[in-house]
């Protein structure tokens, strides 16, 4: 089978330095794609140049249509949601998702529907709930699961909400985080080959092909504030449905096993 060789990563609060350090510790010709959403606003985003200077893979905000490359890095657009179709990134003014555009779950969605069991997905630092329900469905596509330590985030809700909804692989610090991506993936070879989209072949729960965006309101009602919770998504257990930043204390608990947490990668099986 294929390295897991798209990565997709979704940060909100605090996720500007986060993202800068985890593209740090990423080498140069890795042989794998990685997109990132950020919830920016609708101004100009300066987090491609960022994370230029930050690391060796370049980075940059993709057209649509662009075709997806190794050893590169593609940061949705302010104002865009992104997705994954067909080996190319598509960019839409679709409507905003948990009060988001760019929105993490359509990017996880699709690349589930798309890749499958080559996609590791990724939860940083940030507030509420997006990217729970997107990183189940990577999961239920076969794929790697990772979400930052809550206790390491500026803003634990998403980690935290992530840990709830999903079987997550690994809660890590980010300074583990380039190990574990590189155990995952293919060795670097130089090349910078076309990623082509491919069947989710072997997966129990085949995943349907992204679907439009559920639609959620264009702005809060000026009583709920800032950080008002959106929607409960349908796509995650009744047991860890929540509203606002808590369980909801009418909706049963159970407990869910434990990810793992190291210091280390564990080791490659011998050929």
């Amino acid at each position: 089978m294929a390295g897991h060789d798209i990565i997709v990563v979704g940060a909100s609060t605090g996720g500007v330095d986060a993202l800068v350090r985890l593209v740090a510790q990423l080498p140069a010709g890795m042989d794998a794609a990685m997109l990132i959403v950020l919830h920016v606003g609708t101004g100009v985003s300066r987090l491609a140049d960022i994370l230029n200077r930050a690391g060796k893979l370049p980075a940059g905000q993709p057209a649509d249509g662009e075709e997806i490359l190794a050893g590169h890095i593609y940061v949705a657009p302010p104002d865009l949601h992104m997705t994954l179709e067909g080996g190319r990134v598509r960019l839409a003014h679709g409507d905003k998702e948990n009060f988001s555009r760019p929105a993490i779950d359509p990017l996880f969605r699709s690349s589930a529907a798309a890749y499958g069991p080559r996609v590791v997905g990724i939860v940083l630092t940030g507030k509420l709930q997006d990217g729970s329900a997107g990183l189940l469905a990577i999961k239920q596509g076969g794929g790697i699961a990772i979400v930052q330590d809550p206790a390491e985030a500026v803003a634990p809700s998403m980690p935290q909400r992530a840990i709830a909804c999903a079987p997550v692989d690994h809660v890590c610090p980010l300074a583990e985080m380039s190990a574990l991506l590189l155990h995952y993936g293919r060795p670097p070879d130089g090349l910078n080959p076309p990623l082509r989209s491919t069947p989710c072949a072997g997966s129990s729960s085949p995943l349907p092909a992204p679907r439009s965006y559920a639609r959620f309101p264009a702005k809060l009602p000026s009583s709920a504030g800032p950080h008002a919770p959106g929607p409960v998504s349908p796509h995650c257990p009744a047991s860890v449905r929540t509203t606002g930043c808590g369980p909801d204390a009418s909706a049963p608990q159970s407990p869910a096993p434990a990810p793992a947490r190291h210091s280390a990668p564990p080791p490659v099986p011998a050929a």
